[in-house]
């Protein structure tokens, strides 16, 4: 499995969780059961992924909080884009991963998983995070 489709099911993990309001062990053993992971370095990489959000979890909605848009808040946001945008910044802030990586890996998953303003949008917040924490610079 490719790290593409690894972060697609951390990505999965990351929705359910937001929609059921609870990111708890039990449910990400029972996530990586019922996936039929079997690979370690994926399932390292899930539990990376899950781990670090949940440790981080204030700090990422912060990020995504003061990136928006005046009239935006957190609760007006879909699910499916909060869950990208988590997975993404973990990447951005917490990774040693090219930017450009994590933010074309976001935006794929808006475009397959989001609405038509999805893209746009997940690349807007994402762009404007790249830029207040000068990550271009890095590479």
């Amino acid at each position: 499995m490719k790290r593409t489709e690894t972060r697609e099911l951390a990505f999965k993990l990351i929705y359910s969780c937001e929609m059921q309001k609870n990111m708890d062990e039990e449910q990400k053993e029972l996530y990586i059961q019922e996936s039929e992971i079997t690979n370690k370095d994926e399932i390292e990489y899930i539990n990376t992924l899950f781990d670090g959000i949940k440790s981080n979890n204030e700090q990422i909605d912060e990020f995504i909080s003061t990136n928006l848009k005046e009239k935006w808040s957190m609760s007006r946001i879909a699910k499916i884009d909060v869950s990208i945008l988590k997975v993404a910044i973990y990447e951005l802030i917490y990774s040693k991963l090219p930017y450009k990586v994590v933010i074309n890996e976001a935006v794929e998953l808006a475009k397959k998983y989001g609405d038509d303003s999805s893209k746009s949008f997940v690349n807007g917040i994402l762009a404007s995070i790249v830029k207040e924490k000068k990550l271009q610079e890095e590479e």
